[in-house]
């Protein structure tokens, strides 16, 4: 018979092992995305230590509630769904007295502003985040859940629990934001 060390199993493998409360199949999990959602959460938070406290935490949750995930392949996104959310509900808590509704923000867009698509090619991606983190808060959640996370409008509108257009405004207004402060001077 031949042994696999649980480095060689796939997730899969590995969560079915989770679901009988194996701690070396959970710390094997553990190794493969703390890293991604550590990031994912401080993108949100922006702070080293509330991010690394909402990936224990997330973790936690994930292990305790495997019983809801319904297919393992999905561990990754559902896992990172959790970090968002947890992210977000302690950004909220955060800011609680700093939110000022959009519609009560006066604002005006102009296409004709803005750096062409050559610049923002030129653009280092290290730039971009590190400009993305001087927004505010709810400009650079949004930005962060569509340009890195890859979540589309609509998750977004349950995400930040906001309604669609509040959520293409919102998104707008925070890409214009984005275009102003890399703009050279």
């Amino acid at each position: 018979m031949i042994f696999l060390s649980l480095t060689q199993l796939n997730t899969e493998q590995l969560i079915a092992r989770c679901r009988h409360q194996d701690q070396n199949a959970q710390l094997e999990i553990y190794n493969r995305y703390y890293k991604a959602m550590y990031n994912a959460a401080l993108r949100i938070l922006k702070n080293s230590a509330e991010a690394e406290d909402i990936m224990q935490e997330s973790f936690l949750t994930a292990f305790t509630k495997l019983s809801m995930l319904e297919d393992d392949r999905m561990f990754g996104a559902w896992l990172k769904k959790i970090v968002v959310n947890s992210s977000l509900t302690a950004s909220r808590k955060k800011d609680i007295h700093r939110e000022v509704a959009l519609e009560s923000i006066e604002y005006t867009l102009s296409d004709n502003e803005g750096i062409s698509n050559d610049d923002m090619a030129s653009i280092k991606v290290s730039t971009i985040l590190s400009t993305l983190k001087q927004l505010k808060d709810s400009y650079s959640t949004a930005l962060s859940l569509y340009l890195i996370e890859g979540y589309d409008y609509e998750e977004i509108c349950q995400i930040m629990n906001i309604s669609y257009s509040n959520c293409r405004t919102l998104m707008s207004r925070a890409k214009e934001s984005l275009r102003k402060k890399l703009q050279p001077v």
